[in-house]
């Protein structure tokens, strides 16, 4: 099983996950020493091969080159976890092109390059599982602050569907993973730690374990879109019933509010991963 961003949050999970049940893993982020000690923990307590690949997936060449290490030994891909992903909360015009770039090599390029490169010998060989971690917020109006976050979740949503139907009969598994406010790092890394935690109440939020495992088992039973939560759910059919016009006049006033609040990284409410 292939992660990426797997240093922490529902990345880190998913590695402790599908090591119990028995997968090696090869696992990718930024972060050298979190990774090696992810896989250290992962060796002694379930006997898992685990080879950590340091890489920045915004990079040139980033998706292929990991590939290449993984395939380097004779291993073959037989599953891969697309969850690398971030938010920038500074507002569309005081990011740089070259940020803007970044985020979408990321969150874009990189879950289809990295699908293209192993789906085909998943199918050859009947039996793969390509699970792509997106966001409640791919459904929702997108924000101001945080331009590109829901939009580019949107993206991955759609073209998970169409190649869970593509591969559906291959043996295949393709599911697209849709959590609402999980209780990981991801708030602390873009800075809206504190305000997403006065604007939403407690019981909005879920913890890391059941969303992977929610994702988890969906696609072992190859559903094509998993959104865990009830509320969750709800909020993603609401989106989708609301005029459009009310639904960007509530994003707005909502990400206005946000932005009042101390420490929000100067944009609107974002969700992980």
């Amino acid at each position: 099983m292939l992660i990426t961003g797997a240093s922490a949050g529902l990345g880190e999970g998913f590695a402790r996950l599908y090591a119990a049940h028995g997968w090696d893993l090869a696992l990718t982020a930024r972060r050298a020493d979190r990774l090696d000690a992810v896989a250290a923990e992962l060796r002694a307590r379930h006997g898992a091969q685990v080879l950590t690949i340091p890489l920045d997936l915004a990079e040139p060449g980033a998706p292929d080159r990991l590939v290449d290490a993984v395939e380097a030994g004779g291993r073959h891909v037989d599953g891969l976890i697309n969850n690398a992903g971030y938010s920038l909360t500074g507002g569309f015009l005081s990011l740089s092109p070259a940020q803007h770039a970044g985020m979408l090599a990321v969150m874009a390029a990189a879950p289809v390059a990295l699908s293209r490169r192993v789906a085909p010998g998943m199918a050859a060989r009947g039996f793969g599982r390509i699970l792509n971690v997106a966001s409640l917020a791919g459904f929702l109006p997108a924000t101001g602050g945080d331009t590109l976050y829901g939009p580019l979740k949107s993206f991955l949503i759609k073209a998970s569907q169409g190649l869970h139907l593509e591969l559906k009969r291959t043996g295949v598994h393709v599911t697209v993973l849709c959590p609402g406010y999980t209780l990981t790092e991801f708030h602390d890394v873009n800075g809206s730690r504190e305000a997403v935690s006065r604007a939403y109440p407690r019981w909005m939020w879920m913890d890391a374990e059941p969303v992977i495992r929610a994702g988890y088992e969906a696609c072992e039973a190859n559903r094509p879109v998993e959104i865990p939560g009830a509320f969750n759910r709800f909020m993603s059919i609401a989106a989708r019933v609301t005029p459009t016009g009310w639904a960007l006049k509530m994003a707005d006033r909502h990400a206005r509010r946000l932005a009042r609040l101390p420490q929000t990284g100067g944009g609107g409410p974002n969700l992980p991963a």
